[in-house]
Formats: C-alpha cells, structure tokens, sequence
C-alpha cells in the first residue's frame, strides 16, 4: 500500500505525495506518476501500488496540494488554474527524489494520464536524464518541435473515441518525435477518453486497461532494469 510522504520542493512549497514499493530489499526502477484533473486520487493511488507490484518504487506527487474535485466542474476548474510552471518542476522535483531514494536504482520514468498525461509530456521536454515516458491520452500545450526534443524513449497511450486528446494530434506528435530521431510508440485503443480509469464505470474499459496496462509494464521494465553504478 502507497504511504505519504513530502517531497523537497525547489519552490520551498509543501509537495505532499504517494509513495509504493516492491517487496524485499533489492533496488527497482523509479516511476513518477502524475495526476488526472481529479487530483491524487484512489486511482493514482492503486497505480502506485500496481506498479510497486510489478516491481517499481512509485511515487505520485499531490500537485493540487491536498485539494481534490468533486465533479468535473470543479476538476475543470482546478485543472485550468493550475500553473503549468509549477507542475512541471513538482514533477522534476519528484524524479530527483526518487532518484535519491534507497530503493531506487536510478532510472525514472515518468507516466501519467489525462492531464498528468500532457504534463509528462511536457515534463519529458524539458527533463533530463529520464528512461521512460509514458502518457495516456494527455495532450500538452507545447509544440510539436519541442517535444520531439524528448531524448527519452514513448509510449503513448490514446483511444479513437476522444475528443479531447485526439488520437490524430499523438500521431502528429509521433512524426515529429521520430522526424527527429527520437523513439515514440503509439497505441490506439477502440474505446474513449479516461478508459484506464478503474475507479469510474462510465468510462473504464478493462480490456482496453489491460492491454495498455500489460505493454505499459513490459516497456517499462524494458527501460528502467539497468542497476544503479
């Protein structure tokens, strides 16, 4: 199960977060694992522990700083003042965490969905030294030709029925990474927005989940299974 923990904040700000780890003593590969609108929610929470389960230290910073949405009005709202800024070093100042962290070996990816889908992204744009990226049907408001800066190896998550993150946008996105010499992979999922989501009937799809779930994880460990020196 995650516990909470504080992570430093080059902004001096309390940066409350969900921490996960695997069984034994050994060390594993870091995963940062951003938020939806919602806020740190029960799913981001059973993410962390999933991937713990898989084998991964997971740590899910709180970037609405203990505030959580009630309904898509108000997810909306929050999402909309959020200072992207800000976000972007919360999640910079968690891989630096995990980076330090005991358990960790010191290969961190990040991942995240919807919102935190587009703030890893653009997250991957500016951050060095990560291993993996892998957004879910995120879209971030950052050009295509800075993202395909992202030395970090993607896979990208998106659904055919989405008129939010458009599959036809992460394609653009792709050519532009691999236009570049950079390595993305793309998977379109016959199914709509949020379908990872496990907590929400209305839009999760668990056969979709489990195929996005299962690549996730393989690429995951692909990346980040090298020991730390």
């Amino acid at each position: 199960m995650s516990t909470q923990v504080q992570i430093p904040s080059q902004s001096n700000e309390s940066l409350p977060g969900a921490r996960a780890e695997p069984g034994g003593s050994g060390r594993a590969g870091g995963v940062v694992v951003v938020q939806e609108w919602w806020g740190l929610s029960p799913f981001i929470k059973s993410t962390c522990d999933r991937l713990a389960q898989a084998g991964f230290v997971a740590l899910a910073p709180d970037l609405y700083r203990g505030a959580m949405a009630k309904t898509k009005e108000e997810a909306a709202s929050m999402m909309g003042v959020l200072d992207h800024k800000r976000a972007i070093g919360d999640i910079g100042d968690s891989v630096a965490f995990l980076r330090a962290d005991g358990r960790c070996n010191g290969r961190i990816a990040v991942l995240g969905f919807c919102m935190g889908g587009a703030l890893t992204l653009a997250a991957a744009a500016t951050l060095d030294g990560l291993a993996a990226v892998v957004p879910f049907y995120g879209l971030p408001q950052v050009p295509n030709e800075a993202l395909a800066r992202i030395k970090a190896p993607i896979q990208a998550h998106f659904a055919t029925q989405d008129e939010w993150a458009k599959a036809s946008s992460a394609k653009a996105i792709q050519d532009a990474v691999r236009g570049a010499g950079g390595a993305m992979d793309l998977f379109v999922y016959d199914t709509g927005h949020a379908f990872m989501r496990s907590t929400d009937p209305s839009v999760y799809s668990e056969p979709n989940s489990q195929v996005a779930w299962g690549r996730a994880v393989d690429f995951l460990k692909q990346h980040l299974s090298a020991a730390r020196a």
